[in-house]
């Protein structure tokens, strides 16, 4: 089975200081007080081992181990303040750079579909907001534009084929998904063909008069009313029920 690896380069201007390999060097130098058996656990030559001790004392330009002459341990090999140090910078920066490389947002769309005056509507049939109501919408698929994705979405959720009329807005407010930073792409469609039925995430689905929508999950009451705002369909004082 394939897997992919990203490797992390430690840099001190345009120098290379260190990466995976040279930091288990110093850690193994710290574990076992010896470049000899840092060499052996890392199956390479001590002058190899050597070797890379000191270009990461070149580029830094500090001593990163120091030897000690006998005496009752018998001497030995130990990293110095400094090479502590980098040692600590390395993984500190090397966790923060896998937290920024795998926490991204994720991508969602709803379509908002009105016809005579009503909107519609699913019961989600998952958590979060399991059995409340909410527009129908989905995730992105990866390569999927956000249009096609809200058209396919539309359909899995409520059986109705449907065509885009406009962009509602884009919703992305960190906090407004217990998952996590998901944003989340509106349009406003019109129903092209099909048979309302409920499917996929949905308990099911229904029209809902614009003057009667229930309380809805995630921002879907603000996203209404910025529908209703942009269409024209409802004045701003009587959308109060939406939150």
């Amino acid at each position: 089975m394939y897997h992919l690896e990203c490797k992390c380069r430690l840099m001190k201007k345009d120098r290379f200081v260190m990466g995976e390999g040279r930091a288990r060097i110093l850690r193994l130098i710290a574990v076992t007080g010896s470049i000899s058996e840092a060499a052996k656990g890392m199956n390479m030559s001590y002058r190899h081992a050597w070797g890379e001790v000191k270009a990461m004392e070149k580029a830094v330009g500090e001593p990163l181990v120091r030897t000690r002459r006998g005496g009752e341990d018998r001497g030995g090999t130990e990293l110095t303040e400094p090479g502590r140090e980098l040692l600590d910078v390395y993984h500190r920066l090397r966790e923060a750079h896998e937290d920024v490389e795998y926490r991204r947002a994720g991508l969602t769309v709803d379509g908002i579909v009105v016809d005579r005056g009503r909107i519609l509507l699913i019961r989600r049939k998952n958590a979060p907001f399991q059995d409340e109501h909410a527009l129908p919408g989905g995730f992105v698929e990866y390569g999927e534009s956000v249009e096609d994705a809200v058209v396919r979405e539309v359909e899995e959720e409520t059986g109705l084929k449907t065509e885009i009329d406009f962009l509602v807005g884009v919703y992305s407010e960190p906090g407004r998904d217990p998952r996590g930073h998901v944003v989340s792409v509106v349009f406003s469609l019109h129903t092209v063909g099909g048979e309302l039925k409920s499917g996929s995430d949905a308990h099911d689905v229904h029209y809902f008069e614009l003057s009667a929508i229930p309380s809805l999950a995630f921002d879907h009451g603000k996203i209404i009313k910025d529908y209703l705002r942009l269409s024209g369909n409802q004045s701003v004082s009587d959308l109060r029920s939406l939150q």
